[in-house]
């Protein structure tokens, strides 16, 4: 939810960020009337209820002669309070479904614009080149079906498409990556959690992920309850309607879950392979900061993302997203995408939004501050590794019989193995 008091105080920020995200800038006014209207028969009803508990403190008192007058016009009052309530409830209604559309104020600097729109923050690391190497590279999934790591066949058997095993060196691969981000966010002060993937209606919502994005994620109707597509959501929730003490600095969890994405709308993308999938796991970090300490913060888990992306040795670039490529929930967002060989592109790797006070207010998340007063926190999200990794890993690190390089990084997590070797025939890449 929006800061409502800043909507008041400078809405032209609020329409210019609309504007930015390519979103109507309507929504400003009409959430500014709403509340207005809001306030001014909450006021009413108040007031009419002020009055008929004076009038009702007088009935005892008043004489035979002046009671029926009395009485009556306690009556007319009760009328006028209850009229006055269900106009109240109608506006609150009105007001929060308006306010519930309105997604979060995006931060100076953040680009303008839509999917392509994105600014290239810094490049690192020099792909490989194969050609000079002699060999055409081999995609993720030929090198997995060679180390004997991936299965979709099977997957797609079993539970459809966009579903896979990843069986062997291809479990433990991913088993690897998991507990090298879980050390490293140990080691930089998270405390690891294992979230619940089920969770109810109001955390989902109260992170934003059912408005625009609502047709992505798997709801169980007979139990009310969602899955979730990130630990984030478990993670926000784990202190809803909590009052934190955050005088030492931000609270930092790891989370570790499985995530499940209905991927809607992504028909024909990414479809070979285990890139765009319904099913994976992660290890997210999140964050809970006092509100100036979020943009810091922010930067903070960026670092994190790129000290393991240098740990496995993949090239890549940080990219600052565009206004209208956000989640409702982020106020600015920064991808790590690394160089997919097969593809000749940037494939995403991982995201770090800041989310200021957005989820904390819709989750009645705050802190209290030295004063003793009480205000929203700021929310922190940030991908430490998930399975996607693999396809990187596998394509970045490939030899030319079809076998893999460990990156060092991971090597002491597979129990010293330095190359992934294949278990299938190696056949010569056309």
């Amino acid at each position: 939810m929006i800061d409502l008091r800043k909507l008041r105080e400078e809405p032209d920020v609020a329409r210019a960020s609309q504007r930015a995200r390519g979103e109507d800038e309507g929504l400003v006014d009409a959430v500014l009337a709403a509340d207005a209207r809001r306030r001014a028969l909450l006021t009413e009803f108040e007031q009419l209820r002020a009055q008929q508990k004076e009038v009702s403190r007088t009935v005892g008192k008043a004489s035979p002669e002046e009671r029926g007058a009395i009485l009556s016009r306690a009556r007319e009052l009760s009328e006028h309070v209850k009229a006055a309530d269900a106009d109240a409830d109608e506006a609150r209604t009105e007001f929060e479904a308006l306010v519930g559309r309105f997604p979060n104020i995006v931060l100076d600097g953040v680009p303008p614009g839509g999917e392509d729109d994105f600014v290239v923050l810094r490049t690192e690391g020099r792909p490989r080149d194969f050609d000079a190497e002699g060999f055409t590279p081999r995609d993720h999934l030929e090198l997995g079906e060679l180390l004997g790591a991936i299965d979709t066949e099977r997957g797609a058997k079993v539970s459809g498409a966009r579903f896979y095993y990843l069986t062997g060196i291809g479990a433990r691969l991913e088993l690897a990556l998991l507990n090298a981000a879980v050390d490293q966010a140990v080691a930089a002060g998270f405390t690891p959690v294992i979230t619940p993937t089920l969770v109810k209606p109001e955390i989902m919502a109260g992170t934003g992920y059912l408005g625009a994005h609502a047709a992505e994620v798997y709801r169980l109707e007979a139990d009310d309850l969602y899955l979730v597509g990130t630990s984030e959501v478990a993670l926000a929730g784990y202190h809803a309607g909590e009052i934190l003490d955050l005088s030492a600095g931000p609270k930092r969890y790891a989370g570790w879950s499985a995530c499940y994405r209905r991927e809607a709308g992504s028909y024909g993308k990414d479809t070979r392979g285990i890139i765009r999938v319904h099913q994976f796991h992660k290890v997210e970090m999140f964050s809970y900061a006092p509100q100036e300490q979020a943009e810091a913060e922010h930067q903070r888990l960026l670092a994190w993302e790129e000290q393991m992306l240098q740990r496995v040795e993949l090239p890549y670039r940080v990219i600052d997203t565009a206004a209208g490529d956000l989640g409702s929930s982020a106020a600015r967002k920064f991808d790590c995408e690394a160089w997919l060989p097969t593809q000749s592109r940037y494939l995403e790797l991982t995201s770090t939004s800041n989310c200021t006070t957005y989820q904390a207010r819709r989750l009645g998340i705050r802190e209290r501050t030295p004063s003793g007063e009480t205000r929203a926190v700021a929310t922190l999200n940030g991908t430490l590794a998930t399975t996607r990794w693999i396809v990187a890993i596998l394509e970045n690190h490939q030899l030319p019989d079809g076998s893999v390089r460990v990156p060092e990084g991971l090597r002491g997590y597979l129990g010293g193995l330095e190359v992934l070797e294949p278990i299938a025939e190696v056949r010569s890449p056309e």
